[in-house]
């Protein structure tokens, strides 16, 4: 629940990066809070209704999707930054089943060590210098 919480306090940050498991437990709240909207709105009856012969889901649902845009954009976007990726890799998933594909592997992808260009590793890991002199040296 911290990872969600920690992801809604960094509402439209685009910059920076995002571990995997802050981008995978943000994710499986946010699922589980949809389902929570799903069933407010079966039981009030507002799962479904047409707007200007246009059909629309629930209306908890579509609040909560709504509200929920951009912290999901920006968490992808950091998540794309921990790879080394641009955050700009996100309209991959434009294209059709291979956008969805490549973005899961990158999605999946362990953090590139140490700095980069969009900041720090969030997981602190430090790269010692390659010099056997440093004691804190590890071949």
């Amino acid at each position: 629940m911290e990872w969600f919480i920690k992801v809604l306090h960094q509402y439209a940050d685009f910059k920076g990066r995002a571990r995997r498991k802050e981008f995978w437990m943000f994710g499986l709240f946010y699922i589980l809070f949809a389902c929570c909207a799903a069933f407010a709105d079966k039981l009030m009856d507002t799962e479904e209704y047409y707007l200007d012969d246009m059909l629309v889901d629930g209306v908890f649902s579509s609040i909560y999707a709504l509200a929920l845009f951009i912290p999901c954009l920006a968490v992808s976007v950091r998540r794309l930054h921990d790879t080394g990726k641009s955050g700009w890799m996100i309209l991959v998933g434009i294209i059709p089943f291979v956008g969805w594909l490549w973005l899961l592997v990158l999605y999946c992808e362990n953090s590139q060590r140490g700095n980069n260009a969009y900041g720090p590793n969030p997981k602190g890991e430090w790269i010692p210098q390659a010099r056997p002199e440093n004691p804190e040296y590890r071949p």
